[in-house]
């Protein structure tokens, strides 16, 4: 919706702050950040192309600190 837009954008740019500290990419780290909530979440994202899976697949190495989960 239109009032959440801005939330989400300030949400990107928070990821585009933490990823490169990781070397990683937002994406990766989004993926990490849904890891890294308990065992109790799952994570199913879909790909058409080999470089997405093997992008995907490197969020299981990154490593989120405590305040960044939270």
């Amino acid at each position: 919706s239109k009032e959440k837009f801005p939330k989400i954008l300030d949400l990107v740019d928070r990821l585009k702050v933490i990823a490169p500290k990781h070397s990683a990419t937002p994406g990766q780290v989004t993926l990490a950040w849904i890891l890294a909530q308990g065992d109790d979440f799952v994570v199913i994202p879909g790909t058409k192309k080999i470089k997405y899976l093997e992008e995907n697949l490197g969020a299981a190495k990154v490593k989120l600190s405590q305040e960044e989960v939270a």
